[in-house]
């Protein structure tokens, strides 16, 4: 899966410590996020016409979709940046068009698109104090988006997807089990280095503190446990 929006079982986790107003209104948006995630990964015929539909209706065009519906909505309360919705899609015309990934920086761009603009969208729900605050939670997107790619090196490669830069795997070798340990401890590395840069994101959200410090927690934990699990 690229997992592109938050892993379910994280998500719903940290939800439960929002607001109530802010945890509506994060579900929503993520239902959307999900279902378009879940239709690319999945090769379903639907995932094209939905994904342009997203196009449309962040380019302030009508477009008629269960998604663009929900979005509609949650427009009418939430400031929703659509930039970042369309950054968004283009991770998804990534995926839906089998891009490679060549160089770290082409990967960088890939979790900007697919993790970093949902972290964008996130901080406009979770009513940012500071600009800062957006920009901080896109970092935040990345870092996750980098978590879940190690994660899930073994399902993404059994299923045909490969989300490691081909100069990473040049320098390594491929990630096969039981010899990817130099390589997995590069890639958490950048992922270290990414909340590193975050940072002290939970200050810029009053309202949403302890449901982003509590993902955070979790999605770090994941890097441990591969950590322990001895790269395999």
């Amino acid at each position: 899966m690229t997992a592109s929006a938050p892993d379910a079982s994280t998500f719903y986790t940290g939800a439960c410590l929002l607001p109530d107003d802010l945890k509506v209104d994060a579900e929503h948006l993520y239902r959307v996020l999900r279902t378009i995630d879940d239709l690319v990964d999945e090769h379903d015929p639907q995932a094209e016409r939905r994904v342009e539909a997203l196009e449309r209706w962040a380019g302030g065009h009508r477009a008629e979709t269960p998604d663009t519906r929900l979005l509609t909505e949650l427009a009418e309360r939430r400031p929703l940046p659509r930039r970042a919705l369309i950054e968004f899609c283009r991770g998804m015309r990534h995926d839906l068009n089998r891009g490679v990934i060549d160089t770290e920086d082409s990967l960088e761009q890939y979790c900007q698109h697919v993790g970093g603009a949902v972290g964008t969208m996130l901080a406009r729900i979770f009513e940012a104090s500071h600009r800062e605050g957006e920009s901080k939670l896109a970092i935040l997107g990345r870092a996750f988006q980098r978590t879940h790619i190690l994660r899930d090196i073994d399902v993404d490669h059994a299923e045909g997807r490969l989300y490691i830069a081909a100069s990473t795997i040049e320098r390594f070798g491929f990630p096969v089990p039981g010899a990817r340990e130099a390589l997995l401890r590069d890639q958490i590395a950048r992922a270290e280095q990414l909340y590193e840069q975050a940072g002290e994101a939970t200050a810029f959200f009053p309202r949403a503190r302890q449901a982003i410090a509590l993902t955070v927690a979790l999605y770090r934990e994941i890097l441990r446990e591969i950590e322990r699990e001895g790269y395999r």
